[in-house]
């Protein structure tokens, strides 16, 4: 019973951490609500407005993907 408790743990330990790594991280212009993939021109252009969140928040807070980029699709 103890092995079967320690291989759940694990094995529980290694999902969470896996699904933490799916995460995508965008780039979200607070003014124009526009967000885009770290790796975009815009992206790299945005210095002032712009602020890294994870895709979902940015999606939450009515953001819309880039054009260019699609936000990381």
């Amino acid at each position: 019973m103890k092995k079967f408790t320690i291989i759940c743990l694990i094995l529980l330990m290694n999902l969470i951490f896996t699904l933490g790594c799916f995460a995508e991280t965008v780039v979200y212009n607070t003014k124009t609500g526009k967000f885009h993939s770290p790796s975009c021109q815009w992206a790299n252009k945005c210095t002032v407005n712009c602020i890294k969140i994870d895709r979902k928040e940015a999606v939450q807070r009515g953001g819309i993907p880039c054009k260019v980029c699609g936000g990381g699709k």
